[in-house]
């Protein structure tokens, strides 16, 4: 073997080796077929983002949610209005933990996928790269809800701007089959203080205007079209949702009926009656007491 050939196998080798530790290479545009949900994603070591299909998306349907009828019919004759192509507004799902505002969404990418209504899960430290994605998207036939869960900003992040100019404060006009629907715990989305709401300030450094700074920390929440707002939930209610749980883990009547008083000592020790509480304690109860 010549010196060249040994070269050769040697340097063949590495790169095998180098290969190994490097991540998966995936293309910037992903295969539509292979999903109705995709998460914008980061590659390692830099190098430019890309769709990642989401191979197990959540199967919870309209008809899981209980006890916000009214946030539900909501939101599901906007979301009808988009997948039909007519004038629809982004959404802002607001309130109390645990209430169904994530689930809501999930819902109706189940209930619309079949109209062609897809579902990009954005995380916060990634709304810088919105333009991107709505450019990504633009020319696609199918219609696609931009999902933020949890979001809030501290004063100064890039997102924050980001989110912004793509609701509706950019040159170029919106992307007709994009929507863009978020939750958080703050209707306002950015934090309020007390000195907000002075009516000026002493000092150097004092804002001059400081009801311009109010209104530019509820400017991004007034450019969302709809606002959802959510509600702990009562007694009654958390009851209804633990029952409903129950029932689709497949306990019986006899059983949903046993469960009540554990369901509410469930409750009262994570101090919430949430619907996700409500979840939690069927996946319990259920595992420990099968048919």
């Amino acid at each position: 073997m010549t010196p060249l050939d040994q070269f050769l196998l040697r340097a063949e080798a590495l790169l095998q080796r180098v290969e190994a530790v490097l991540p998966p290479s995936y293309p910037r545009e992903p295969d539509w077929k292979r999903s109705i949900a995709f998460r914008w994603r980061k590659r390692t070591g830099g190098g430019a983002s890309y769709l990642q299909p989401v191979m197990h998306v959540s199967s919870i349907s309209l008809d899981d949610l209980h006890n916000i009828a009214t946030q539900k019919q909501q939101i599901e004759q906007n979301t009808r209005q988009f997948v039909q192509g007519r004038p629809a507004n982004n959404v802002l799902l607001t309130g109390a933990r645990g209430t169904g505002k994530s689930s809501l969404i999930k819902a109706c990418l189940n209930q619309f996928a079949s109209d062609g209504l897809r579902l990009i899960e954005v995380d916060k430290e990634d709304l810088a790269e919105l333009a991107d994605i709505v450019d990504l998207v633009a020319g696609r036939p199918e219609r696609f809800v931009i999902f933020c869960d949890d979001l809030s900003f501290e004063e100064g992040e890039s997102g924050y701007k980001a989110l912004k100019v793509a609701l509706d404060g950019g040159i170029s006009a919106q992307s007709d089959n994009v929507l863009i629907y978020a939750t958080s715990n703050r209707r306002h989305l950015m934090p309020e203080r007390m000195s907000d709401n002075a009516t000026y300030k002493t000092g150097s450094d004092g804002d001059l205007h400081p009801g311009e700074t109010v209104e530019e920390k509820i400017s991004l929440s007034e450019r969302f079209g709809l606002w959802l707002s959510f509600y702990p939930f009562k007694q009654d209610d958390y009851l209804d949702i633990a029952a409903h749980w129950l029932g689709s883990f497949g306990c019986d009547a006899q059983q949903v009926e046993a469960a009540r008083t554990e369901a509410l000592q469930w409750a009262l020790q994570r101090g919430s009656r949430s619907g996700r509480v409500a979840w939690q304690f069927a996946k319990d109860y259920a595992g420990k007491h099968p048919k």
